[in-house]
């Protein structure tokens, strides 16, 4: 739930979009027809939830179908691939992290600048994730999972939704932080690292908090630690890992909505301030909140842009850190 100021400043900016300017015009009879949805990952993930609940406040409001269209693989690429060459006429968007996107272009994976690339329309939430393991794993806390892939290095296999994202940057980080080594196996979504963390093929993983809590609360996983800088209001029995035995572990991320470069700015504002105004509601805050992300609208298309912008330059810094740069050779 999103706090008090927050909710504040939110209702502030709404206001100043009720006044959206009538200079920017839309195209004629726009949109007459469904809109595409870009998810670079599997069905079941935190971005692919986010983006059906994205898709069904707006479907609501236009009168329109906002249809999220799941393409799965190379890491995400192919969805940042798909929007990037798409026609900028309002059909196409892309819902996607920040550590994916930005990644991305740290890592030379595309031959574009992703700040220019795309439209940036709207920061969605803000969210951390849940360090979780199989339960057959013998293992009931962060320090005894350290202890247990210290005397068995290399037994603990770790998956992740691709190379280069943020739950391959968290089992690198925690590896490299607590002294062990893992084995990394990367997936082309967070849903499939889900079945396979559930199936026991993989034995520990991070994942977004609205993809991975309602496994924990079924017992078919369990949540040894969250990735915030303190604890969630959603799971407050749950320890960060700071506290958990790894000083200084922090892994936040955020997910966002682009358009290809040179969308129609009306269109940009348009559904800037309606994904604003949707999730602003209690409906969409509770949705996320339940499973520990924030509804996280940034106050304009503009700002987001600065996001993105500095979520790519943190990314360059991080791909030269020596064991990250390692694992992705």
């Amino acid at each position: 739930m999103l706090q008090t100021c927050a909710r504040s400043a939110l209702l502030a900016m709404l206001c100043g979009y009720c006044a959206l300017p009538a200079a920017q015009s839309l195209p004629p009879g726009y949109p007459n027809k469904s809109i595409r949805l870009l998810v670079g990952n599997a069905p079941g993930g935190g971005i692919d939830i986010t983006a059906r609940v994205v898709a069904q406040k707006i479907s609501e409001k236009w009168g329109r179908n906002f249809v999220v269209d799941n393409r799965p693989g190379a890491s995400g690429l192919i969805a940042l691939d798909m929007t990037q060459q798409a026609a900028p006429d309002g059909y196409t968007f892309l819902v996607t992290s920040g550590s994916l996107i930005a990644s991305a272009m740290a890592q030379k994976k595309v031959p574009y600048d992703v700040r220019t690339a795309y439209a940036p329309v709207s920061q969605l939430t803000s969210l951390y994730y849940m360090l979780l393991i199989n339960p057959t794993l013998p293992v009931n806390s962060v320090k005894e999972l350290i202890a247990y892939g210290k005397s068995k290095p290399g037994a603990l296999n770790y998956g992740s939704s691709g190379v280069g994202g943020a739950g391959h940057l968290g089992g690198e980080l925690l590896a490299s932080m607590a002294g062990m080594k893992m084995v990394h196996v990367p997936y082309k979504g967070g849903g499939l690292v889900l079945a396979d963390l559930i199936s026991g093929q993989i034995q520990l993983g991070f994942t977004s908090t609205i993809s991975g809590m309602p496994h924990v609360r079924s017992g078919r996983l369990k949540g040894l630690a969250m990735t915030s800088t303190k604890r969630a209001a959603a799971f407050p029995d749950l320890q960060t890992l700071a506290e958990a035995g790894v000083p200084g572990f922090a892994l936040i991320n955020w997910y966002g909505l682009f358009g290809p470069a040179n969308t129609p700015p009306a269109i940009v504002a348009l559904l800037h301030r309606d994904v604003s105004q949707s999730l602003a509601t209690n409906e969409a805050q509770t949705a996320f909140a339940k499973d520990g992300a924030d509804a996280a609208p940034s106050a304009s298309p503009d700002a987001f842009r600065r996001v993105l912008a500095k979520e790519v330059e943190d990314w360059q810094k991080i791909v030269k850190l020596p064991g990250f740069a390692e694992a992705l050779r």
